[in-house]
C-alpha cells in the first residue's frame, strides 16, 4: 500500500471515529448505576488554592453515575475551573427503559429534560438526576475527562465546593439533590474520575 493510500485510510478512520465518538453508550433495559450520590460532613477539610481562585469544601462527594449530556465550555469565566459540564443520571435515570422516552439536553450551564409523556413520575426524574460542573484537580482528572462522552457510566469522588475569586466573584455549590432551577446544579472539584466498565 502507498503512503498516500495509507494516509488516506488512517484519515478516514480518523474521521469516523471523531464522528461516532459523540454517540451514547447503550446496554439494553436495567439501571447502570442504582445508587444515589454519597454526601458526608467534610470532616474540616481546609480550603485551598486552585487555578488563582480559594476553593472552600462544603461536603465530600462520591458519584456513581451514567453520564446523560455532555457540554464543553470555553468562553464563559467559569469554564476557567470547569471546562465541562456533565448530565448525570443515577437510579432510574441510568435506566434505557426511562431515558428512551426523555429527550435531554444542555446550554449555559443548564440541563433541561423533556417528555411527551412521563416514563416515571416527575420528581423521580428530578432527584435522580442533575447538571454537575466539574473541577479537575489536575491533567490526570481532565485527561479521563476529555474521554467521557454520553452514556458512559462514572465514578467521581472529591468535594462540593464554593470558589471565590479576589474580585469578589463567588461560585456555590448546591447541597441537594431534590433542589432544581437555578443554583441547583452541583459544583464539584474532581479528586479521582474513572470510566466504569458494565456487566448486566
Amino acid at each position: 500500500m502507498s503512503l498516500s493510500r495509507l494516509l488516506g485510510v488512517l484519515a478516514a478512520c480518523g474521521l469516523a471515529w471523531w464522528l461516532l465518538r459523540d454517540d451514547p453508550i447503550r446496554y439494553g433495559a436495567g439501571a447502570v448505576a442504582a445508587q444515589p450520590p454519597l454526601q458526608s460532613d467534610v470532616d474540616g477539610a481546609p480550603g485551598f488554592d486552585h487555578r488563582g481562585y480559594r476553593v472552600t469544601p462544603l461536603a465530600r462527594f462520591d458519584l456513581h453515575g451514567r453520564v446523560l449530556g455532555r457540554e464543553n465550555y470555553r468562553f464563559d469565566r467559569e469554564a476557567d475551573l470547569a471546562p465541562v459540564d456533565l448530565a448525570l443520571g443515577w437510579g432510574p435515570m441510568s435506566d434505557e427503559q426511562v431515558l428512551d422516552h426523555i429527550e435531554i439536553s444542555q446550554g449555559g450551564r443548564w440541563y433541561h429534560w423533556r417528555a411527551s409523556a412521563l416514563p416515571v413520575a416527575r420528581h423521580e426524574i428530578q432527584q435522580n438526576s442533575a447538571n454537575m460542573h466539574l473541577i479537575p484537580k489536575d491533567e490526570a482528572v481532565a485527561d479521563v475527562l476529555d474521554d467521557v462522552r454520553p452514556g458512559h457510566v462514572v465514578r467521581l469522588r472529591g468535594y462540593l465546593v464554593e470558589v471565590r475569586a479576589p474580585d469578589g466573584w463567588r461560585w456555590r455549590s448546591s447541597l441537594s439533590r431534590k433542589d432544581n432551577g437555578a443554583r441547583a446544579c452541583e459544583l464539584v472539584f474532581v479528586e479521582r474520575l474513572s470510566i466504569v466498565e458494565v456487566r448486566l
